[in-house]
């Protein structure tokens, strides 16, 4: 593009930070380029400087200066056709403001150093720029199930705000070691950030603890292999880091085939078992109608553990908590 532009900033874009605004459109820029642009002051909003974590209103108009070309397709990081078969083999759900995939056991939510493969790159099998899916909310690398994606800067802002306001109703299942006591009810225990990267591990903090975050999760027992093994109904009613994996460590209860949240009875009961923690089903607003109702199947890892230990998926309750309880 070598001209100057001016745009405005849509109703459904209310919010969005600057470099985000223009990673929508144009995403062969760089994080280098972008930031150039925006600091040297070519970028400007509503007239004046701006920061690349301006959040922009709707209205606004954005300046936006002569950007460099987008590279010739051959030289992209693009899509293979059997990573695109791939990509729309993991559909779950699909209008035209919602995506909402079943992400497999081992597959990274986003990149990061040594992670090339992962669910935000196989989003291209949909588009770039405006046409491309955008992430609400993530899943651990080892956790399979329900992964909700906005298809438009709108869809994805209230698709976020439902999360944010605690209107997504997440049951998540776990195999834990063990049987609690109580069957049921929350723990709440605030969690703090240690490590970094892949080390990166989160423990039970006083609240006045720096870095400390309040951390609440609510639980059900649905059945039990005898004293050894229990399957779990979990939800959480806030989003931190390994909150669930952190919590049933807490309790006594880890999730079996969890490497880093494990204790001796976890390690012995989960020889030659994954992650057994699966993002099951998820109710949330939908964009502009209704209500989604979304259920996952069991992963291969799932259905692993369901046959060492006995259990039939069938025999749940899909909605164990009852009604939602406000909070």
């Amino acid at each position: 593009m070598r001209e100057v532009r001016t745009i405005p900033v849509a109703p459904g874009e209310d919010g969005v930070r600057l470099d985000r605004w223009f990673r929508r459109r144009w995403p062969h820029l760089t994080h280098v380029q972008l930031n150039k642009l925006i600091r040297s002051g070519q970028v400007r909003v509503d007239g004046g400087r701006a920061k690349p974590d301006t959040r922009l209103e709707a209205g606004n108009q954005i300046r936006v200066p002569p950007l460099p070309d987008a590279p010739p397709k051959g030289e992209r990081d693009g899509l293979s056709e059997r990573d695109v078969a791939y990509a729309k083999s993991l559909v779950l759900y699909e209008d035209e403001e919602v995506l909402v995939l079943n992400k497999p056991s081992g597959l990274a939510v986003q990149g990061g150093t040594k992670t090339t493969k992962h669910i935000d790159r196989l989003l291209s099998a949909w588009g770039e720029g405006l046409e491309r899916p955008r992430l609400v909310h993530r899943l651990d690398r080892d956790t399979s199930g329900v992964l909700v994606l906005g298809k438009t800067p709108g869809a994805a802002a209230k698709l976020s705000g439902a999360f944010a306001r605690r209107r997504a109703q997440k049951t998540y299942w776990a195999l834990v070691a063990g049987f609690p006591k109580p069957g049921e009810g929350v723990i709440e225990l605030h969690l703090v950030k240690t490590g970094v990267g892949d080390r990166e591990l989160v423990r039970p903090a006083d609240p006045k603890e720096f870095g400390a975050e309040p951390a609440e999760t609510e639980f059900v027992t649905i059945s039990r292999a005898g004293a050894r093994v229990a399957w779990m109904a979990l939800r959480p009613h806030t989003g931190r880091t390994h909150q669930l994996r952190a919590h049933m460590l807490a309790m006594g209860h880890p999730i079996l085939g969890d490497p880093k949240y494990g204790n001796e009875a976890s390690a012995e009961l989960s020889e030659g078992l994954k992650l057994q923690l699966h993002a099951r089903r998820l109710i949330l607003p939908h964009p502009s109608r209704g209500t989604l109702i979304l259920e996952a199947p069991l992963s291969p890892e799932m259905k692993a553990g369901f046959a060492r230990f006995g259990f039939d998926q069938h025999e749940a309750d899909p909605e164990p908590f009852g009604p939602q309880r406000r909070r």
